[in-house]
């Protein structure tokens, strides 16, 4: 009798001490593993927006073509007094 009381009370405290390891351990390292990732998976979409759109704007500008002609002379400006 004696001995299957100590049998239960053993796995009594095995199972509070496996609740309180995952509840209390495992779960709250997994939700901030996932937090973490999901923080930078978002700062790497973050980047590579602003790397595309850097590499956006320059080839835009380089393609749009000159609003003054070349073949025109060079007038110096003198300021009347």
């Amino acid at each position: 009798m004696c001995i299957i009381m100590i049998k239960l009370i053993f796995w009594c405290f095995l199972v509070y001490f496996l609740y309180r390891f995952i509840f209390d351990l495992v779960i709250p390292i997994s939700r901030t593993v996932s937090k973490m990732k999901e923080t930078v998976q978002n700062m790497q979409d973050q980047q590579r927006s602003q790397q595309h759109t850097a590499t956006q704007q320059p080839t835009a500008e380089a393609t749009k073509k000159p609003t003054t002609t070349t073949n025109d002379e060079y007038i110096d400006f003198e300021e009347v007094k």
